[in-house]
């Protein structure tokens, strides 16, 4: 392989492939609704069944761009945190719909807001690191090269 291909670091290794698997499974989810559930669902049913798909796609690409960020500038506190709601909103919005659309009790919906309200965190995250100041680099003297 030509050594210009960048080695990426074991966070953005695991963010990168999480967000692509979920993208994957997403498109797999989203093929399945368009193909298989369509006439066993009502349509507000399959709306929310395409709601579950489309959220789980968008933050695993953002899971993705967790990770691209994390390459650049190293894990962070607040980039581990993010990736980690990332992951567990896709599990406890898009999965409790899934569920749901699959027979599970209605109660079920109650476990959907902790996902939205983990995804606004992980988004704030993202956005807090974005903005902060990089850490200050030890001076080193100009070595007159």
């Amino acid at each position: 392989m030509p050594s210009s291909i960048v080695n990426l670091a074991p966070f953005a290794r695991r963010c990168i492939a999480a967000g692509a698997i979920l993208m994957m499974l997403g498109v797999m989810l989203g093929a399945f609704g368009a193909h298989a559930l369509q006439a066993q669902l009502t349509p507000r049913q399959l709306a929310s069944y395409q709601t579950g798909v489309q959220y789980q796609m968008l933050h695993a690409f953002g899971l993705m761009i967790v990770g691209i960020v994390g390459q650049v500038i190293g894990s962070t506190p607040r980039l581990r945190w993010s990736a980690r709601l990332m992951a567990a909103g896709i599990a406890f919005f898009s999965g409790s719909i899934y569920l749901m659309t699959a027979g599970a009790p209605r109660s079920l919906g109650m476990v959907a807001p902790v996902g939205g309200v983990s995804f606004m965190a992980a988004w704030a995250l993202l956005a807090w690191q974005a903005l902060s100041k990089p850490a200050p680099q030890p001076h080193r003297p100009d070595d007159g090269a």
